[in-house]
């Protein structure tokens, strides 16, 4: 990861930098913060501009015109922030990001963190802080030229505050969420042959820095405790699988955790089920489900999370060869119910299905929240705008559906029921792996379901957001980091102590 972007916090007494940024209603008015700094003739600047380029102050929308004579900077950057009766619709780390955009490399820029119409609180400008930093994100470590060499330099973006110290104190925590973002945007950008399950324990077991307890299990501690369907999916690997135990303490003994648990196939051809060769290669980011739980359990530590949670990662790598388990087989999982595999490719349940069953009965949390990159079916059902919601709890899901909509990590509810469930029954074991193409999403959440007992619990089906998913203001990278934001915000919102 190349971090592009140098960000400071400094109070409204001057300028230093290169370009000044201004942000403007949809009336073009500038904040009174930012007058002084405009010049003599500056508000006629701006109407001459906007008016030549079609410039409505549109939020997010920007315009770099160049400063008048006799300014301190040399480009006047403007960024719509739209009406000013629409305050409560403004995304503040979008509006960060938005302002990257318009920066350029090598530059440094002055920010003045005010609106026109109202006070700017420093939890808010923290979040512009947050959008400005994940918009500078680049994965380019394998590039051994650059096309063009001021792309490697970095921005420079000094936030132009009225209270630096508080902004200050609200920025700490953006870092650290961003930190985890990254941190899984890493981990499904790496290629495969680099991020196979030992290397990606190994890289989870860096968390020990912050204070996280790190437990790796192999395959010898699996096998002893009985993760049959898991170690399935691995069998026709010569990469030996893993599941990685991370623990945040942050609440103090005694304290129920909340659990996460994330699918981590490194690579998945589709086993004997192969996968048609184009846009296989795309499957080095079935694991994101897992670099999201990585990146959260980051977060929750660099922050010092007032809460007890546990990350569970189940970490495989799908491949065919003589030893690969077949159509056919019946194996029994952790949870000693018999399943029959249908396709070898509906691998990331079975990875699931022993891991989530690890968790209610060793951990006994108040919630569990899986995370998977797990069907294509749920990208015909909702594109790549929402992640699929699936849960046997309405709070839990409420809940879920809220933070997504703060976040802009976007969920929606799908349906569970005894019909779909009948669905995955097999003839010959207690279940099967695949029911087939009608309700994809739905039997495989069914499937999940019968390994989770009566703890309240969440599938987020991340298969359209977590990795080639949509580009934003915040986001540029194949690998998005999908989920950090939403599971901090569940936690911080109704889960610290």
């Amino acid at each position: 990861m190349s971090q592009r972007l140098k960000l400071e916090i400094k109070a409204m007494n001057a300028i230093a930098g290169e370009d000044l940024v201004v942000l403007v209603s949809d009336k073009l008015i500038p904040a009174p913060a930012a007058e002084e700094w405009l010049g003599e003739g500056g508000r006629s600047l701006i109407a001459r501009a906007a008016a030549a380029e079609r410039f409505k102050g549109k939020a997010l929308s920007g315009l770099t015109i160049l400063a008048p004579e006799g300014a301190d900077y040399e480009r006047l950057i403007l960024v719509g922030v739209g009406p000013e009766g629409e305050r409560d619709k403004l995304d503040f780390a979008l509006l960060g990001g938005a302002i990257a955009g318009r920066l350029g490399h090598g530059r440094s820029a002055d920010i003045i963190a005010a609106l026109p119409g109202g006070d700017v609180s420093a939890a808010e400008i923290a979040e512009i802080g947050l959008g400005l930093r994940l918009r500078c994100y680049a994965f380019n470590q394998y590039k051994t030229k650059s096309r063009d060499a001021e792309q490697s330099e970095a921005k420079t973006a000094i936030l132009r505050v009225a209270d630096s110290s508080a902004v200050k104190k609200a920025l700490k925590a953006r870092e650290a969420i961003a930190g985890g973002v990254e941190l899984a945007r890493d981990l499904v950008n790496e290629p495969p042959n680099v991020l196979y399950p030992e290397e990606f324990a190994e890289r989870a077991a860096r968390l020990e820095k912050l204070g996280v307890e790190v437990e790796i299990l192999d395959e010898k501690q699996l096998k002893k405790i009985g993760m049959r369907a898991l170690l399935g999916v691995g069998q026709g690997s010569r990469r030996e699988s893993r599941v990685v135990v991370m623990r945040w303490n942050g609440a103090g003994k005694g304290e129920q955790p909340v659990a996460f648990i994330g699918k981590g196939v490194t690579f998945d051809t589709g086993g004997i089920s192969i996968k048609p060769a184009g846009g296989m290669e795309d499957m080095k980011g079935d694991m994101a489900g897992a670099a999201c739980v990585t990146g959260l359990m980051h977060a929750l530590a660099a922050r010092k999370a007032k809460v007890n949670a546990v990350g569970v990662i189940g970490l495989v790598e799908n491949m065919p060869d003589g030893n690969a388990q077949r159509p056919g087989d019946i194996v029994t999982s952790l949870s000693g119910q018999t399943i029959e595999i249908i396709n070898t490719d509906a691998e990331g349940r079975l990875v699931l299905a022993d891991v989530l069953w690890y968790t209610q009965d060793r951990f006994k949390p108040l919630f569990m929240v899986n995370l998977a990159t797990l069907t294509g079916a749920i990208l015909v059902a909702l594109a790549q705008e929402n992640a699929g919601l699936f849960s046997n709890n309405d709070e839990l899901a409420e809940r879920l559906f809220v933070a997504g909509k703060a976040t802009g990590e976007t969920v929606w509810r799908m349906p569970l029921g005894a019909a779909y469930d009948k669905m995955i029954d097999s003839k010959f074991a207690d279940m099967k792996n695949s029911a087939g193409r009608h309700g994809g999403s739905i039997t495989a959440a069914q499937f999940l379901q019968r390994h989770v007992n009566d703890t309240p619990w969440a599938h987020l089906d991340i298969a359209g957001t977590g990795m080639g998913s949509l580009s934003t203001e915040i986001n540029r990278s194949w690998g998005s980091g999908w989920g950090v934001r939403l599971l901090d915000r569940l936690v911080a919102d109704h889960y610290e102590a």
